[in-house]
């Protein structure tokens, strides 16, 4: 009997892919012919400069940006080609993303703001919301369910967040600096929390973080410099 495992392409893929923006007096470029890719159920952190590209690369990987060349692929997809109809179910079913700033619906209690996402995708609304009164109970939430955006502490918004990005069961999470406006008990909790989800869920992850030592907990380290990502080494 062989023990050769199957072939599981990449789950997140780059190819040859180059990014500019248009400026003022010359073209800004931030990613240059980058080739990379993220296997399926693992963790990998970007770190870099501010201004380097790093939101950029996961609004890419999002579809919420397009490159000026190239092809990015999310489970053997090639998102950078979809039509602008086909987007809204990319992002609800295959990308989850937590960003620096909550984005929660101040109109709309906590609950509603995990469960919607799923009702709209199509889920009855009884299921999306028994799913999302687990996965705030597991982020520690459940208790403020009835409670409005306004009144939470910046550590429970971002939990709220959590909650919301995996609602819809996405196998690839992206978090862009998702702990960067916290104090330093509340990132430690957030980071904890996300981390353990993702290995829970078996998640692909792709991290933009300034925190070297949340940067490093991730199963692979990538430093994004010249547009292009370099390994760190890691502890």
């Amino acid at each position: 009997m062989s023990d050769t495992q199957p072939f599981e392409p990449p789950l997140l893929e780059y190819r040859s892919v180059t990014k500019t923006f248009t400026g003022h007096t010359e073209d800004l470029l931030i990613l240059k012919d980058l080739t990379w890719s993220l296997p399926a159920r693992v963790s990998a952190s970007i770190t870099g400069e501010s201004g380097a590209g790093k939101s950029t690369l996961l609004h890419l990987a999002a579809a919420l940006d397009r490159p000026t060349s190239g092809t990015i692929a999310v489970a053997g997809k090639p998102v950078s080609a979809l039509k602008e109809k086909e987007l809204s179910g990319f992002r609800a079913k295959t990308v989850g993303i937590i960003f620096q700033f909550h984005f929660l619906l101040k109109e709309f209690s906590v609950a509603e703001n995990v469960w919607m996402p799923a009702w709209l995708a199509g889920e009855p609304k009884k299921s999306a919301q028994a799913r999302a009164h687990d996965l705030l109970a597991q982020v520690g939430m459940d208790s403020r369910s009835q409670d409005y955006p306004g009144v939470l502490s910046g550590g429970e918004r971002q939990r709220v967040a959590l909650a919301r990005a995996l609602i819809n069961d996405p196998p690839l999470l992206l978090a862009d600096e998702p702990t960067g406006n916290l104090d330093e008990r509340n990132s430690h909790l957030v980071q904890e929390l996300l981390l353990d989800l993702v290995t829970k869920t078996q998640k692909t992850l792709l991290l933009v973080t300034h925190d070297r030592a949340f940067a490093q907990r991730c199963q692979q380290s990538w430093r994004l410099t010249a547009g292009t990502l370099v390994p760190e080494a890691m502890p």
